[in-house]
Order: C-alpha cells, then sequence, then structure tokens
C-alpha cells in the first residue's frame, strides 16, 4: 500500500492516491493506526485522492484521532501538489469536490514540473450560528463569552465548512483551553480554535488547536478565519499575513476568502503488507 507523506507549513498529512484505497472497510480506524507517530507513519491527518463525477477530483481526509473533516486548507494545497506533478490534472487551476464542497485551488508557482506554492478559494464563509454550528441564539456570534477551563473568553465563530472559534488572545495554557473548548457542548460538532495575537493591521501570530488533531503547526482553514474575524473586528486588514507555527500564510478575503502558501513533499513509502493487513483488519 503506497502513499507519500507532505505538508504544508508543517501541518503534515499521509496522502493516498485512489488505486491504493481498497480494502479499508473503515478509514477512520485505518487512520488512528497510520497517523501514529510512534508506531504508523505519523501524521495530522490522511487524504484520499479519489474521481468525482462533479469536479475534477474528489477529496476525503481524517484528522488523527479518527474523526472526518469537512476540509482542510493546508491539505487540499498537498493535494493540489500531489494531483498535478502526477499528472492527474493538468491544469493549474481545477476544482475539488469535498464534504465543505466545491473548492478550487490553483498552481501559483511551479518550477519544472514541481509546485511550490498554491492558491486556494475557499468560498465564502458562513457567519449563522446553525451554519457553523453553534449554539447560540442571533444572526452571528460575536464576541460572545464562553467559559473553558475556568476561563472566560470572548470569541467569534464562523464557518469555512468546517467551525472556527477565534479569540484575540493567546494565554500561556492555550492547549489545555483548546482542548476544552474543541470539545464545549455549545458546539455539536466540535470546533477548531484558533488564538491570536494582532500586531498589526497586516500581521497576526496564531496558535492553532485543530478539530480532531490537537496543536498543530498550521492550519488554513484556521488562517482564514483569524482574518475574517479581524476585519469584523476592526484589527486587521482585507489582506494579511497570519504567521502560523509552521510558517507565514497569505490571506485575502473580498466576498470569497483565498489562501496562498507551500507545499512540500517529504518522502515516499509503502506500508509493510503484514502491517497493512493488520490495520485492515482492525477497520473492519
Amino acid at each position: 500500500m503506497q502513499f507519500v507523506k507532505m505538508h504544508g507549513l508543517g501541518n503534515d498529512f499521509i496522502i493516498f492516491p485512489e488505486e491504493e484505497t481498497g480494502g479499508v472497510s473503515s478509514w477512520s480506524s485505518f487512520a488512528l493506526q497510520v497517523c501514529d507517530r510512534h508506531r504508523g507513519v505519523g501524521g495530522d491527518g490522511v487524504i484520499l485522492v479519489l474521481s468525482s463525477s462533479v469536479a475534477d477530483l474528489g477529496m476525503r481526509i481524517f484528522n488523527s484521532d479518527g474523526s472526518e473533516a469537512e476540509m482542510c486548507g493546508n491539505g487540499i494545497r498537498c493535494l493540489a501538489k500531489f494531483a498535478f506533478e502526477r499528472g492527474i490534472v493538468n491544469k493549474k487551476e481545477f476544482t475539488v469536490e469535498t464534504k465543505a464542497g466545491i473548492i478550487i485551488p490553483q498552481i501559483t508557482e511551479e518550477e519544472k514540473g514541481k509546485v511550490k506554492r498554491v492558491r486556494v478559494n475557499l468560498g465564502k464563509p458562513r457567519f449563522r450560528p446553525e451554519e457553523i454550528p453553534v449554539a447560540v441564539e442571533g444572526e452571528e456570534v460575536r464576541n460572545y463569552p464562553l467559559e473553558g477551563g475556568g476561563k472566560t473568553f470572548l470569541f467569534s465563530a464562523l464557518s469555512l465548512g468546517n467551525p472556527h472559534v477565534v479569540i484575540f488572545e493567546i494565554p500561556p495554557q492555550w492547549e489545555e483551553y483548546g482542548r476544552e473548548i474543541e470539545n464545549h457542548p455549545i458546539f455539536p460538532n466540535k470546533t477548531n480554535v484558533e488564538f491570536v495575537e494582532v500586531k498589526n493591521r497586516k500581521e497576526a501570530v496564531v496558535k492553532v488547536w485543530e478539530r480532531g488533531a490537537g496543536a498543530t503547526l498550521a492550519c488554513g482553514t484556521g488562517a482564514a478565519a483569524t482574518l475574517i474575524a479581524g476585519v469584523r473586528e476592526g484589527k486587521l486588514d482585507r489582506e494579511a499575513t497570519i504567521h502560523l507555527p509552521g510558517g507565514p500564510l497569505k490571506v485575502e478575503w473580498q466576498e470569497e476568502v483565498y489562501i496562498e502558501g507551500p507545499a512540500e513533499e517529504v518522502f515516499r513509502g509503502e506500508i509493510n503488507e503484514e502491517v497493512e493487513k493488520k490495520w485492515k483488519l482492525l477497520s473492519g
């Protein structure tokens, strides 16, 4: 069972093309095994590169805890690099079917057939509580008080096909608070959490607690959510650089929101046949 290991700003994924996906009855269980950093390949998630009847490609992504995500900004940049370099798509802008809808990546920097940077159109953000979802009444969720881990935060919530909470402070124990907020009962599908320090109108620093993966080096949709919340609260311009632990991501929001950043291939490998068989049995 062959795979490719890739990352976007340190947010790392194990990528399987469609021809390698047979025989796995539960990708949630399989992802738990293969994402293990001691007994597996290690990664924040698993990406399946699939065919689609409504787009150029299909994508499914499973977090390291086995949960399936709607979308992933760093992951789709990796998928775009994977698909373009292997000739699965032969154009620099194409459509990808995800659980969050049709997403459009565009190759913006290429050198001798190798993709360096990808720009992704994430579509329009959603603000209504039922679309996020979050159990709050009203038209939108801005500066809403929430207690997590014994501390009260003011947060804004929005969806980019997946749920996000943006908090404009970075407490020392942000990972503990992130875990508490992710699993707070106010979020029926759990949530991603971004802790933000605004440097100026063009720059912000973010610590990311990803739903289903924990503290990660980067989150593309989280960077986008940060910019959107910052614009709505008068803290950031509509184009800014979001500094994540793994590196900077360029984000722009007009009607639709765009992120642009690198994607890198780390290595290619093959899962041992006995281990593969065991993991597939565990996924049954």
